[in-house]
């Protein structure tokens, strides 16, 4: 049997979603990945299944490339026989790692008018669209809670939402197609995640490399977002070409490239988010925690954790400490699970630690019982409990300590389950309108 190319493949998965689901839409970011998945339905739908629309579902942020801008501009007007757009303008909170005062902000928060970074576009939905929003949401939640909140505008039977993710970008996208997790997939295909029954999410070209998308786009003179230009231009590596929010974590190190390619963005993001201009210049260096740092002389990484605390709002320093409580108890009591290799290396290093018997997690690692240490020169430092990883968390502006794989505290815990309340609440056909806000 011939073995099929990563496109061919994409066309047979997306064949199975077209033939079993009512409604289809595409979450499009104005990214590489989005725009190719999106390009190959447009293509699918035009020789298989001409009389069908596909959604297009947009998160704005506001605060972006004009490039992109302009690229989702083109692909809403080029296939508006065929697109039903869903261009969401809304002031959801969104994570911002530029400021050790500020842990989100929001897009296009009507009392910051003046400040936007460009006009609200024409005909995008805005908060007033949408009956289950509130000040609460986050940018994901927001993105979980439009799957149910569409079927019920659409009134059909089962929705599913194409999503551009490759597993090749990063560990945490390949965790997400290949989680332990007892996840339901439609019809057992692993790269489907099956909401409930009549709700789906598929990733057609998990896959795929960066090479297979500019061979796509090549070949097949599909448009693309000529940020990409700009980049390849300036000698940016593929790694860390992002078209996504320019504020969290993973996109501070790059935020000076906003400078050069889109300065007049840029002059306008200056004033619109805390701390932009310092998390330009130094985002990339020991600033904010960023390559080798070193606790300063005469300081131990425990109190130079504490020094950094004290230089923090309340509100702001009273997080951290919440989220080391919590970790600390954790490794005290339930431990962290670390493979033979890494307790191996802690015995080498003098560490003093208990080794479990089992643990509820599907893992061959063991369960590691130990007290938060200084550091430790090890390959594996991000996994071990000590204060500078802390250092760099607060260093970073990492407010939710993504950082350290922190779990959510207690009361993100409870918007959470408010958010899935509200989502039940619209999946099953009911006003989201009188659901408790946190």
């Amino acid at each position: 049997m011939k073995r099929l190319n990563v496109y061919d493949a994409a066309m047979r998965r997306l064949d199975v979603i077209f033939n079993n689901f009512d409604y289809v839409y595409v979450s499009f970011s104005g990214g590489k990945d989005s725009g190719v998945l999106l390009n190959m339905c447009l293509e699918y739908i035009r020789k298989n299944a001409p009389h069908r629309k596909l959604g297009l579902f947009h998160m704005d942020y506001e605060a972006q490339y004009s490039q992109t801008t302009e690229y989702v501009q083109r692909v809403e007007q080029a296939n508006s026989d065929i697109l039903e757009v869903f261009h969401c303008c809304v002031p959801f909170r969104v994570s911002t790692c530029t400021s050790m005062h500020q842990p989100y902000w929001r897009p296009w928060q009507p009392d910051m008018q003046e400040l936007w970074v460009r006009p609200l576009p024409e005909k995008c939905y805005t908060a007033k669209d949408f009956d289950f929003y509130d000040d609460t949401l986050w940018d994901y939640d927001f993105q979980t809670m439009f799957t149910p909140w569409l079927r019920k505008q659409k009134g059909c039977e089962k929705i599913c939402c194409l999503v551009g993710i490759r597993t090749e970008e990063s560990y945490n996208r390949w965790r997400v197609l290949n989680s332990d997790r007892n996840y339901k997939h439609f019809l057992g295909l692993r790269w489907t995640r099956l909401i409930d029954n009549e709700v789906c999410t598929a990733y057609p070209i998990y896959d795929w490399k960066t090479t297979d998308v500019w061979t796509a786009n090549g070949r097949f003179g599909w448009d693309y977002n000529h940020l990409y230009d700009l980049y390849y231009q300036a000698g940016v590596p593929l790694s860390r070409q992002r078209v996504a929010s320019p504020f969290i974590c993973e996109a501070i190190p790059s935020l000076k490239i906003y400078r050069v390619i889109d300065p007049d963005t840029w002059g306008r993001m200056v004033s619109r988010v805390n701390g932009v201009n310092f998390a330009c210049i130094y985002g990339d260096t020991m600033a904010m925690g960023w390559k080798h740092i070193k606790a300063p002389n005469g300081f131990s990484w425990k109190e130079y954790m504490h020094f950094l605390l004290d230089t923090l709002p309340e509100d702001i320093r009273a997080n951290y400490l919440e989220k080391l409580h919590v970790s600390m108890q954790f490794w005290r009591k339930r431990g962290g699970c670390l493979s033979d290799e890494t307790i191996e290396k802690l015995r080498e290093a003098g560490v003093e630690f208990t080794v479990g018997k089992g643990t509820a997690y599907k893992t061959n690692k063991k369960p590691v019982m130990m007290e938060y240490i200084e550091d430790i020169d090890i390959a594996e430092f991000r996994e071990i409990p000590s204060y500078k990883r802390m250092c760099i968390c607060i260093l970073k502006n990492d407010h939710v300590c993504k950082y350290m794989g922190f779990s959510p505290t207690k009361r993100e815990r409870e918007m959470k389950k408010n958010v899935m309340t509200k989502y039940k609440s619209l999946k099953n056909g009911e006003s989201a309108e009188e659901e408790p806000s946190v």
